[in-house]
């Protein structure tokens, strides 16, 4: 199968890139530089005899999306416009989405939990998932939406994020006491997801999968956590308590019984040690 990736160098990207790959397919990686996802005829000719496209190509920070709310709808509903548009109708297509696109509880999040984005980041998400459901209704192009929760591990160097801040060694804000709890998926695993998401994605239909490790871990246990792979103290110094969902956890049963993946690396000592080891190996390349 060949299958065009969007985003590819990006830190989901390479994974899923890797996994086809690992899966014996013929992988196109486009990255940013080599494609503008809001040219339909750049993205025309990127896409054009692809099996599979993964759409990963977005961006993706929460607080920059409210600064650029315009640049933020551009780039994600508009490029995965162009995407879709460009998929034959036989084509099977991976979009990478958000849970951010759900409302907040404290109960696990299925995949039909009422849908409540808060940002400029998510509702332009849900608009291209939206978009992908009348599209696929209407004849074209078989679609997953892949709702992923909390991304971590190897190759994560965005400093914005929680585990690559942990790991710097610079002090780490705690909002409250640490008792938020959240779902941290290993990208290994949401990268398997885009490999199995593809069976599933139907010419004609449309589904969304919540995508998360189903278990929850507070800021406080993973402040632990760290400390405990590392060896060093982690320097937490505690702000004020923010208004915040207490608890935000999937439940990945449907993708589960429709394609089997299951998220069997997401133990948060797991993600740790991964994105700890891949850390030191960067900056010591020697030490293999």
């Amino acid at each position: 199968m060949r299958v065009v990736i969007t985003g590819a160098g990006g830190f989901v990207g390479r994974h899923v890139a890797h996994a086809f790959r690992t899966a014996g397919h013929a992988v196109s990686a486009l990255t940013r530089a080599a494609l503008d996802v809001t040219d339909p005829v750049a993205v025309g000719r990127a896409v054009a005899g692809a099996d599979a496209v993964c759409h990963l190509a977005a961006r993706v920070r929460v607080r920059e999306s409210r600064e650029d709310p315009a640049g933020y709808w551009r780039t994600n509903l508009d490029g995965t416009r162009a995407v879709l548009a460009a998929c034959p109708a036989t084509a099977r297509v991976v979009l990478a989405s958000t849970a951010a696109v759900y409302a907040t509880s404290d109960a696990p999040v299925a995949a039909d939990a009422p849908l409540d984005p808060t940002s400029p980041y998510a509702a332009s998400k849900l608009a291209a998932d939206l978009l992908a459901r009348d599209l696929a209704g209407a004849g074209g192009p078989g679609v997953v939406s892949l709702r992923a929760f909390n991304v971590a591990g190897p190759g994560d160097t965005d400093p914005s994020r929680v585990l690559p801040a942990l790991l710097s060694g610079r002090p780490f804000t705690v909002n409250g006491d640490g008792s938020a709890v959240r779902d941290y998926l290993h990208v290994a695993d949401l990268a398997d997801a885009f490999v199995a998401a593809v069976d599933a994605a139907e010419p004609g239909t449309w589904r969304a999968y919540p995508v998360g490790s189903g278990r929850g871990t507070s800021v406080a246990e993973l402040v632990d956590v760290v400390g405990h792979v590392t060896g060093r103290v982690v320097p937490v110094r505690h702000g004020p308590a923010v208004a915040e969902p207490a608890r935000l956890v999937a439940d990945h049963a449907r993708i589960t019984a429709d394609t089997g993946w299951r998220p069997w690396r997401s133990e948060p000592e797991r993600i740790v040690t991964d994105a700890w080891e891949d850390l030191r190996r960067r900056a010591d390349p020697s030490s293999g």
